[in-house]
């Protein structure tokens, strides 16, 4: 199945459960725009986050036999939009903000008791994005954007002259920093937002650019957890129409290939990870969800379309609903 939030036709926020084929198998209602979507088998749950600065979670049964349940986030925090549970399903972990002290917060919730916030770790940044799980299950990897926000502003970005991205590996156990890595210097602009771990353990993440609109600094690139961050050189042509922003990441089934969008740019590029170099580049209206199918890729765009790319053996599919921005993968 595929995971996304949507706005539908009526101007309402909502969810969708897609079949491999494109099939609407359920959907669920918002109260306003959702970001991510994270789901454990485990806890047989899945979760939507609100898009930031967003102060509600949506807890949703995949299979529909129980109602959705809302969660608020507590006072002094918001939402980032995503988040992931623990391998056994008993913790749910969110990317949130401490807006006054403008620090970066994993939020603990116990998924096996009514989803009570239990703790908090700090992302050891501002403006924490995406997190995901490393494979080995006791890491978290964190994108810390750098951008400080606040409810009482809305979306306006607040210190683009200081900002100080980062990506960070962090302990779940007990939240210890386990590594801290940033680009040069002279790309504090350069915000860390999206990512997706290929079959080496690599990170790969995209970035969107705060800086000069006539800059044009490299958008993509890995991390790891011995150490390096690197970004990868795409040509000049495909960095130009990627318009400063790159707005989903994801790996294919057998972690060779990245992909990453830019709704800005109306592009979709697919990566070898091994020669880092695009081995597609196709345009997509206001294209920006991404998750890997069988062959290549599903993308879908804030114009209700949904596209198979990179070898995917899929038909064009329009739906009366538009797609947010990001897609996921939920495997049986």
């Amino acid at each position: 199945m595929f995971a996304s939030s949507v706005q539908t036709a009526s101007g309402r926020y909502g969810a969708v459960l897609l079949g491999e084929r494109g099939d609407v198998i359920a959907s669920i209602d918002l109260p306003d725009r959702g970001h991510d979507i994270t789901v454990s088998r485990e806890a047989g749950r899945g979760v939507v986050f609100a898009r930031q600065p967003g102060t509600f979670a949506v807890v949703f049964d995949p299979a529909g036999r129980e109602a959705p349940v809302t969660l608020t986030s507590v006072e002094g925090r918001h939402f980032f939009g995503h988040g992931v549970f623990s391998p056994n399903g008993n913790l749910l972990y969110a990317t949130e903000s401490d807006f006054e002290a403008a620090q970066g917060i994993i939020g603990i919730y116990d998924a096996s008791d009514g989803y009570g916030r239990v703790g908090e770790f700090p992302t050891y940044g501002t403006g924490p994005h995406e997190m995901l799980l490393m494979p080995d299950g006791i890491h978290f990897v964190v994108a810390n954007g750098g951008i400080e926000t606040h409810p009482d502003y809305g979306r306006a970005e607040l210190n683009l002259q200081t900002m100080d991205p980062s990506v960070v590996f962090i302990d779940r156990r007990d939240g210890s920093l386990m590594g801290q890595l940033r680009l040069d210097a002279g790309l504090h602009q350069l915000s860390i937002r999206h990512m997706a771990i290929d079959a080496r353990s690599r990170v790969w993440f995209g970035c969107q650019y705060k800086g000069a609109p006539s800059d044009s600094p490299q958008l993509v690139g890995y991390a790891s957890m011995d150490g390096a961050i690197e970004l990868i050189e795409l040509p000049p042509e495909t960095l130009a129409d990627l318009r400063n922003y790159v707005g989903s990441v994801a790996v294919s089934t057998d972690g060779n290939r990245v992909a990453v969008s830019s709704p800005e740019g109306n592009l979709l590029v697919a990566i070898d990870v091994e020669g880092r170099r695009p081995v597609l580049v196709e345009t997509l209206r206001s294209g920006c969800g991404l998750a890997a199918d069988d062959k290549g890729f599903v993308a879908t765009s804030g114009e209700g379309e949904m596209v198979g790319i990179a070898g995917a053996s899929r038909e064009p599919q329009h739906f009366p609903f538009l797609f947010d921005n990001h897609m996921l993968r939920i495997d049986a």
